[in-house]
């Protein structure tokens, strides 16, 4: 009986050893299986940040890796990381039902939200995951599933990056239960920059969408414009982005848009943009206005 107790210790050491020896892709399994990216850092004895990054219409979740390059990101700044797949509809198209108005554009409807809070539930079952940290990045269709995400699941997202997706078009569809930290990103070629349309219905564009977020994590102040510029897009030259920052929001939040000033729909982002996105969503942390 002894000998057996030794060998499980054993064997526990060895299993926890191996969780932060090396950087490991863990399958997750299920009519919706995801790849959990698990960095050589991560340690159960210290609750790390999970960040879910969600594609664009008719793109996979390995494309928008190969976009953004994010796993060389978790593994330098020790977060867990996922970028899972949308589903396909009758053409093949793969989509996120992010919001009425994109992308489930046929019966039967996708819970997409029940699905991403799914992948927090099974991953934070299985791994330390800090609760007060949790991010969601999107890029057009899956911005809007990352609106809709900050909309409906406040009390358990810290703060989601939308690059160049939509939201709902009314801003009372929007009732977060408590503040959430947003950063829009948008270039100002994009064709849905000023007004977003789906099917020749218009929606909100990208300055509409950062007021709104203004106005429902109730900020005091109005925007300002940040002396310093950032260089996110490669094809433009010099520093073309300008940071605009609500002041006063609700707990402390942030309301951020980036605007990159000549850059389209998928802006060819430089070397920069991920540790400078990445160092803005890992810095707001789940704040609490009790």
């Amino acid at each position: 009986m002894k000998s057996r107790v030794i060998i499980l210790i054993v064997l526990a050491c060895t299993l926890v050893g191996s969780q932060v020896s090396h950087a490991a892709t863990i399958p997750f399994a299920g009519s919706r299986p995801f790849n959990l990216f698990v960095p050589t850092t991560y340690s159960p004895t210290a609750p790390a940040p999970l960040v879910i990054a969600l594609s664009g219409y008719n793109q996979t979740g390995a494309q928008l890796e190969k976009y953004l390059k994010l796993t060389s990101v978790a593994q330098a700044d020790g977060f867990l990381y996922v970028h899972p797949d949308g589903s396909k509809d009758g053409h093949g198209i793969r989509f996120w039902n992010g919001t009425p108005e994109c992308c489930n554009f046929f019966t039967p409807k996708i819970d997409d939200v029940g699905y991403i809070m799914s992948i927090i539930n099974q991953i934070s079952a299985q791994y330390s995951v800090d609760p007060n940290r949790i991010y969601i990045i999107g890029h057009s269709n899956g911005g809007f599933l990352a609106n809709a995400l900050a909309c409906k699941h406040a009390d358990q997202i810290a703060a989601i990056v939308n690059i160049a997706g939509g939201t709902y078009t009314s801003s009372t569809s929007c009732k977060p239960s408590g503040p959430v930290s947003v950063l829009e990103i948008w270039g100002t070629k994009d064709e849905t920059y000023k007004i977003n349309h789906i099917l020749g219905k218009p929606i909100p564009g990208a300055i509409k969408i950062f007021n709104m977020w203004g106005d429902i994590n109730r900020c005091s102040l109005p925007s300002i414009t940040s002396p310093d510029k950032l260089d996110l897009d490669v094809k433009v030259p010099g520093a073309e982005t300008t940071v605009l920052q609500f002041q006063g929001c609700l707990g402390g939040t942030a309301i951020d848009f980036w605007k990159i000033a000549g850059a389209d729909h998928d802006p060819a982002i430089s070397k920069d943009f991920d540790t400078l996105m990445m160092g803005w969503l890992l810095s707001h942390a789940k704040v609490s206005t009790n």
